[in-house]
């Protein structure tokens, strides 16, 4: 008997060292939304449960490797046992019925993580390879960054261009996939203030550790006056060329591949594109004038840029004033 209460009282210790360890590490990010206090109150309880069952099978095995080791010299033979079956009945039991009250806590999460609020904001979200495009339908402007009120629920209409990506912002906890050909929702209530990160958790490809984008959450009256300076920056584009093609570039996700500033990512860069001599795949070398632009974006395959083929490039199907429009903002980037 003294050896199973030695046991017990170290089980129980280490239970606790491991459980606060675990928790010291930060092993979570920051908690930003309302939808996060459910989940990170499950995980915490399968934290605590995880640090017993871990003392459970790590104490008796090293107390007994330690106290019951066989001394030098000693040949005999050990007790022989046949087994208990009360024993083998108990730890099939326990773990079964703590496989049952994680799944109702776990449905109890869900349910609370998934509560709608009929007075929500939508916004509709586009993924392709490699970026994400945020519509606010309400306020009549798109833009590659996603501003969330503080407080106020928000449901995210989500679609895929291409293939299956992954909607997941750590601090928010929860995660949706989008999937091509469907609308899948993603609802979040964020309460904390500050700028985050929407990253793709579904290898979606080349580019896919890439797919980023900023999430800002903001209070309300900073999200007004952010609403109000789009909507004023896109009624103000639409009335030039090159500020439609702008508008169009934003809301195709072309950003995901092409930079402005010389960098590049899956496809070369604009900056100093247009009426530049551009290497092909095949050795020679063209001007990148309206007719090579236009080409390009109907048939990406037909001339592909040296260091880029095969091209991931899908084709668009703009009609020619908008093709028009998207050549004359690339006419700026010089």
């Amino acid at each position: 008997m003294r050896h199973f209460v030695i046991v017990g009282i170290l089980v129980i210790l280490t239970s606790i060292l491991t459980y606060l360890g675990l928790s010291a590490i930060g092993l979570m990010p920051v908690e930003a939304s309302a939808q996060a206090v459910p989940i990170d109150w499950l995980w915490n309880w399968e934290m605590v449960t995880i640090s017993f069952l871990f003392s459970l099978i790590m104490v008796p095995l090293a107390y007994s490797l330690i106290v019951f080791r066989r001394k030098k010299g000693d040949m005999t033979d050990a007790e022989h046992m046949e087994g208990n079956y009360a024993l083998e009945i108990t730890w099939t039991i326990i773990p079964l019925m703590l496989v049952l009250v994680f799944a109702y806590l776990g449905s109890y999460s869900l349910g609370l993580t998934r509560r709608a609020d009929p007075n929500a904001m939508i916004i509709k979200v586009k993924a392709q390879q490699w970026s994400w495009t945020f519509d606010y339908p309400d306020y009549g402007f798109t833009s590659n960054e996603l501003h969330l009120p503080v407080n106020k629920q928000v449901v995210l209409q989500m679609e895929s261009a291409d293939v299956i990506h992954s909607f997941w912002v750590p601090e928010f906890r929860v995660k949706q996939d989008v999937v091509p050909g469907r609308v899948t929702e993603y609802r979040i209530t964020p309460t904390l203030i500050g700028p985050y990160k929407v990253r793709c958790s579904e290898m979606c490809g080349t580019s896919h550790a890439y797919m980023e984008a900023p999430v800002i959450v903001n209070a309300q009256a900073d999200f007004d006056s952010w609403v109000s300076a789009q909507k004023e920056a896109a009624a103000a584009a639409s009335l030039t060329p090159e500020g439609h093609g702008q508008q169009l570039v934003l809301a195709n996700g072309c950003r995901g591949c092409h930079t402005i500033d010389g960098s590049v990512l899956t496809g070369p860069s604009w900056l100093h594109m247009y009426g530049n001599p551009v290497e092909l795949s095949n050795g020679t070398t063209v001007i990148a004038d309206d007719a090579y632009l236009k080409e390009s974006i109907l048939d990406p395959k037909a001339k592909e840029v040296k260091g880029f083929a095969p091209t991931v490039m899908p084709p668009f199907k703009f009609t020619d004033q908008e093709i028009a429009d998207i050549i004359a903002y690339l006419k700026t980037l010089k």
